[in-house]
């Protein structure tokens, strides 16, 4: 019953913080099974809605962190360089690495890949974006959350040859 009430809620919450569906239907799971876990410790909450907001909120934080600490030790791995090392293999891998991006945002419908090169390559504003294509601040916003989604889906996916690159890298030093 208290799932059916506030997973809307929380998706959305998720989402406007995450911007992928994925992650915020993740993070939605895990709150609700944190609760369902620790179930004996409800009596004691007085606002659930917050409670639950929060925990989400929290989720967030805690997965961003995770995140931005996995991207600092790779890039830990391709920083550390002996004297006398020759960054030829460094070269390949950066090259397979934007290989890989390309090939990603190749996958972009026409608008979608318009709309990430004026956002992210030309650090345009969405107000900006849509003033440029003659489209609604929404549909652009809209066209960048379901672009950034494949990216990030995609990019998932190869995360294995990513890793496999930088660990080359690393035990090649």
């Amino acid at each position: 019953m208290l799932y059916d009430m506030y997973k809307n809620k929380l998706f959305t919450y998720a989402l406007r913080l995450t911007e992928s569906e994925m992650l915020a239907e993740d993070i939605v799971q895990d709150v609700f099974l944190k609760l369902w876990n620790n179930q004996q410790s409800m009596k004691s909450i007085e606002k659930l809605d917050s409670y639950l907001f929060r925990m989400c909120k929290n989720d967030i934080i805690n997965h961003f962190r995770r995140t931005s600490h996995e991207t600092l030790i790779l890039a830990e791995l391709f920083h550390q360089k002996p004297a006398g090392y020759n960054d030829t293999q460094e070269t390949v891998a950066f090259k397979e690495a934007e290989k890989i991006l390309s090939d990603v945002l190749e996958k972009l419908t026409p608008q979608q890949k318009a709309i990430y090169h004026l956002s992210r390559d030309d650090g345009k504003t969405h107000e900006e974006i849509a003033a440029i294509l003659q489209i609604a601040p929404n549909t652009v916003k809209n066209h960048i959350i379901k672009a950034m989604s494949l990216i990030r889906s995609e990019l998932r996916k190869n995360a294995f040859s990513m890793i496999a690159i930088a660990a080359v890298l690393f035990f090649q030093k």
